[in-house]
């Protein structure tokens, strides 16, 4: 699967934490809605 700039982002889930507490949220849940989106990989790794 490639995402280039400027295409839409295929849907997907993940944990957040929101408010406080971890919850799952799908990116079609902020559809119409400014989003950025950040990957970085080995975050909270022991490396």
């Amino acid at each position: 699967m490639g995402v280039r700039v400027g295409q839409q982002a295929p849907d997907f889930e993940a944990m957040a934490f929101v408010s406080g507490g971890f919850k799952k949220v799908k990116l079609s849940d902020y559809k119409d809605k400014w989003v950025v989106l950040c990957f970085y990989p080995a975050d909270f790794t022991f490396v």
